[in-house]
């Protein structure tokens, strides 16, 4: 079992490494949500952000071979959370138009409709898929 590692200086942030399979999706959906809702942020937040891990994790899944992805929660401001997912690919991320009867292909799509901002950090291992979520409405804490 992988428990989540909260970062010890900077931005308050949460990672857990997860195997890369579909099956993981189920634990980075629940480690999301239970960072948010400990974070004070509102549901549609939360939303939004196990629909990003979802995608960016089912992206690591489908198109590379990366036995091992972390998932990264960080909060760079009080109004904003930044969601990440790590593979080893150094291939760059597209957005594709998928064909309208297609099963697939919408992932980054949804990624860019849900998020203020999303893009990739390259680094010499791979890379790290994020979404950036605007948060306006913060629970008192």
């Amino acid at each position: 079992m992988t428990v989540a590692q909260p970062n010890a200086i900077g931005a308050p942030g949460y990672n857990a490494e997860v195997p890369c399979v579909r099956e993981s999706v189920s634990r980075a959906r629940a480690l999301v949500s239970n960072v948010l809702a400990a974070w004070g942020m509102d549901d549609d937040v939360a939303d939004c952000g196990k629909i990003i891990v979802t995608e960016l994790l089912a992206n690591a899944v489908e198109h590379t071979e990366t036995p091992v992805s972390k998932v990264i929660i960080e909060r760079p401001s009080n109004g904003a959370v930044r969601i990440g997912v790590s593979d080893r690919s150094h291939g760059a991320p597209r957005l594709k138009t998928a064909a309208q009867n297609a099963e697939s292909g919408r992932g980054l799509s949804l990624v860019a409709a849900m998020s203020s901002r999303w893009g990739y950090d390259r680094h010499p291992w791979g890379k790290v898929t994020w979404a950036v979520i605007e948060a306006s409405a913060w629970r008192e804490q």
